[in-house]
C-alpha cells in the first residue's frame, strides 16, 4: 500500500473538530443545572423543562445516521458547516427566547446541528489521519467528548453564578462562528465517489424509529413502563425500525449498508460499546445525586468534584490508550478498560457514605482510566470496519448506538434507584415522599430519624443501580474483548487510506 503525503494542517483540523464537539457534548449536559434558573427566568413548568431537554436529545438521536449518510453523500465539510450554522443560530435564539416553547424550538434546531456535528467530526477525522496516527487522534477526539460531560455541571455553575440563564447558550454562538470559519478554510472536503441520490425513505424510517424508542425510553421513567403511551410508542419504534431494515435490504441504493453488521470488528465495538454506555450513561447521570443528595455537596460542589473522572479520561485517552492498543491489541485492551472502569463503579457503590468524598475520588479515577482506555480503541475499531468512503454513515451508527444505550441506562438504573428508594422508605411519610429525596426530606422535617432513614433508602437504592451500571460495564467489555480479539485473529486491522 502507497503511503500517502500527510496534510500539514491536520492536527490543526483536529483541534477545531474536537472544539465543534465540545460544545455539543457540553449541552447535554450543562442544561441540567441551569434547570431552576429556567424556572424562574421563564416561569416554565415541569413539562416545558422536560420538553427543553429532550427536544434536543430527541432530535439529536433521531437524526445521527441520517445525518452521517447524508454527509458521506454530498460532503462531510459541507455537513461539518452546516452542523456549526445551525447550531449556533440555535444557540443564540435559545439566549434570549422569551417562553418556553421558543426555548423548545430552538433546542429542537440545536438538535438538528448537534446531529451533523457529532458523526461529522469522527468522519472527518478518519480521513485527515492515516492509519499510523488514527488511533492517536480518535484518542484524543474521545478525551474531548468525556472531558465535555464531565465538564457540563462545572461550566453552567459558573455561568449561572456570573450571568443570566441565557448565557449557557450564549456561550455556544462566538464558538460556533470561530468553528465555522476554521472549517471553511482548514478542512478539505470529501464524499462517497459513488454516492448518486439520498434514501429519503431510508431517512425518514430511522429518523423516526430512533426518536419513538428514545422517546419511550425517557417517558417511561416518568410515566411508568406499563403505562399503554410508553408501550404504544415503544412498540411504533420497533414496528418502524424492522420497516426500516426491510427497505434496507430491498432498496437499490440503501442509507445504511446491513453488510456492515457482518464484520466482527464491527459488532465487537457496537456491542461492547452500547452496554458501556449503558452503564456508563446511568451510572454518570445517577453519580451527580450521589454527590449532591448522599455526600451532600452543592450543585457547583459537585461539578467540580467530578474534575477526576475528567482528568484521569484526558490522560488515559490522549497517552495511554494508543500506546496500549497497539502493544495488547483492540481486544485485551478493550476489556482491560472496561473492567478497570467497572471496579471505579462498584467501589462508589460499595463503599460506606459515611467515609465521605474519598472513596468516590478513587472511583473516579478509575473510572476516567478505564474508560479512557477502552473508548477510543471501540471508536478506531468501528471506523476500521467501514469503508472510508461510508465514514459519515459508521459514525452515525456509531453515536446512535450510544445514544440509544445511555438513554437505556438513564431509564434502567434510575428505576432501579427509584423502586429501591421507595421501598426502603418508612410508611408513614406519605406516597409523594417516593418522588424523590428532597420530598421524603420535606415530609420528615422535624424527624431526624425519618430523616435519616430516607437518606439510608436513597444510599441504598444508589448502590443497587451503580452496582447494576458496573455489571452491564464488565460485560460489556469482556464481549467486546472477546468478539475484537476473535476478529483480531481472522483479520488485520486495515483502512484503506484515503486519496
Amino acid at each position: 500500500m502507497q503511503k500517502t503525503e500527510r496534510l500539514p494542517q491536520r492536527w490543526a483540523i483536529l483541534a477545531v473538530l474536537c472544539l465543534a464537539l465540545l460544545v455539543v457534548v457540553l449541552d447535554n449536559t450543562v442544561l441540567n443545572v441551569a434547570v431552576p434558573s429556567l424556572s424562574s427566568g421563564l416561569g416554565a413548568s415541569t413539562s416545558d423543562i422536560q420538553w427543553m431537554i429532550n427536544a434536543y436529545s430527541l432530535v439529536m438521536a433521531g437524526l445521527l445516521l441520517a445525518a452521517g449518510s447524508l454527509s458521506d453523500r454530498y460532503g462531510r465539510k459541507r455537513a461539518l458547516m452546516f452542523g456549526l450554522a445551525l447550531f449556533g443560530l440555535g444557540s443564540l435564539v435559545a439566549a434570549f427566547a422569551g417562553s418556553p416553547i421558543q426555548l423548545i424550538i430552538a433546542r429542537a434546531v440545536m438538535g438538528i446541528g448537534a446531529a451533523f456535528l457529532t458523526p461529522g467530526t469522527l468522519a472527518v477525522l478518519v480521513r485527515v489521519f492515516d492509519n499510523e496516527e488514527r488511533a492517536k487522534a480518535i484518542g484524543i477526539w474521545a478525551a474531548v467528548s468525556s472531558l465535555g460531560i464531565a465538564a457540563g455541571p462545572v461550566v453552567g455553575g459558573f455561568l449561572l453564578a456570573h450571568f443570566w440563564w441565557g448565557s449557557v447558550f450564549a456561550v455556544n454562538v462566538p464558538i460556533a462562528v470561530i468553528g465555522f470559519i476554521a472549517v471553511a478554510l482548514l478542512v478539505p472536503e470529501s464524499k462517497d465517489p459513488v454516492g448518486k441520490y439520498p434514501d429519503i425513505l431510508g431517512g425518514v424510517l430511522s429518523a423516526a424509529s430512533m426518536a419513538a424508542l428514545i422517546y419511550a425510553v425517557i417517558s417511561g421513567s416518568e410515566h411508568g413502563w406499563t403505562d399503554s403511551r410508553v408501550l404504544g410508542t415503544f412498540a411504533v419504534g420497533v414496528v418502524l425500525l424492522a420497516v426500516f431494515i426491510w427497505w434496507q435490504r430491498k432498496t437499490d441504493n440503501p442509507m445504511l449498508e446491513l453488510s456492515m453488521f457482518a464484520n466482527p470488528r464491527f459488532n465487537g465495538a457496537a456491542a461492547g460499546g452500547v452496554l458501556a454506555a449503558f452503564g456508563m450513561g446511568g451510572s454518570l447521570f445517577l453519580l451527580t445525586q450521589h454527590l449532591q443528595f448522599v455526600l451532600r455537596f452543592s450543585p457547583l460542589e459537585a461539578g467540580f468534584r467530578i474534575a477526576p473522572l475528567a482528568i484521569s479520561v484526558l490522560i488515559s485517552s490522549s497517552l495511554l490508550s494508543a500506546r496500549v492498543g497497539k502493544v495488547l491489541g483492540q481486544g485485551p485492551t478493550m476489556a482491560a478498560g472496561m473492567t478497570v472502569a467497572s471496579g471505579g463503579l462498584t467501589l462508589i457503590a460499595l463503599v460506606d457514605p459515611a467515609i465521605g468524598y474519598l472513596p468516590t475520588f478513587g472511583g473516579l479515577v478509575l473510572i476516567g482510566l478505564g474508560v479512557g482506555l477502552a473508548m477510543p480503541v471501540a471508536a478506531h475499531a468501528m471506523m476500521s470496519a467501514i469503508p472510508l468512503e461510508r465514514a459519515g454513515t459508521g459514525s452515525g451508527i456509531n453515536q446512535t448506538l450510544q445514544e440509544i444505550g445511555a438513554s437505556f441506562g438513564v431509564a434502567v438504573l434510575g428505576a432501579v434507584l427509584t423502586a429501591r428508594f421507595v421501598g426502603g422508605l418508612p410508611a408513614d411519610l406519605g406516597p409523594d415522599a417516593g418522588r424523590s429525596l428532597p420530598a421524603a426530606l420535606s415530609a420528615a422535617a422535624g424527624h431526624p430519624e425519618t430523616a435519616a432513614a430516607a437518606r439510608d433508602a436513597f444510599a441504598a437504592g444508589m448502590s443497587s443501580s451503580q452496582l447494576i451500571g458496573a455489571l452491564a460495564v464488565l460485560c460489556g467489555g469482556l464481549l467486546a474483548g472477546f468478539l475484537l480479539r476473535r476478529a483480531e485473529k481472522s483479520q488485520p486491522v486495515t483502512v484503506p487510506q484515503h486519496a
